[in-house]
């Protein structure tokens, strides 16, 4: 049986949305065995694909963003990057749009969205900056990871890889 990487992804993010919503279990299988001590949720959504042909990277990265802003994680708790900005691409044909399907029903990029890193700013060495917290004095709390030895934390990354380096 061939499982392919994105069904595994799909099943991974949704193990983790169980697990944030207190619905998850530990040990025996009861759900009287989990005793969760975490005090907050972060997600840090990278997509690291530029240029019009890797629209589905930004549609995919978009549709977690809007995922766990419905699960109730506020945006000071999401660090959004975006290597390229398709709502604003010229060869987009509905301006300020980005949607996850042919039937163009959902927009995920809506009004609300909140880029923390965009264009250049998303590169290798931000992404572990902001992952291992050593970032420049200079840089906002908006922009930081946060969290602390109790918080659950999801990392979702989606662009190309070439060989062993991914874009």
């Amino acid at each position: 049986m061939s499982v392919s990487i994105s069904v595994l992804r799909s099943l991974a993010f949704a193990a983790w949305l169980l697990l944030i919503a207190g619905l998850g279990s530990c040990g025996t299988g009861t759900k009287t065995d989990y005793h969760s001590s975490h005090t907050n949720n972060w997600a840090v959504l990278v997509c690291s694909s530029r240029y019009w042909f890797n629209y589905r990277h930004v549609a995919n990265v978009l549709s977690i963003y809007r995922s766990v802003k419905r699960l109730g994680i506020p945006d000071s708790n999401i660090i959004l990057m975006l290597a390229d900005d398709m709502a604003c691409n010229p060869r987009n044909p509905i301006p300020a749009t980005v949607f996850n399907n042919a039937n163009q029903q959902i927009n995920v990029y809506g009004d609300d969205i909140e880029v923390d890193y965009r264009g250049y700013e998303v590169t290798v060495e931000n992404f572990l900056r902001v992952l291992t917290g050593r970032l420049d004095s200079s840089v906002p709390r908006s922009k930081r990871l946060l969290s602390d030895d109790r918080s659950n934390i999801l990392v979702y990354m989606t662009g190309t890889c070439v060989g062993s380096i991914w874009q």
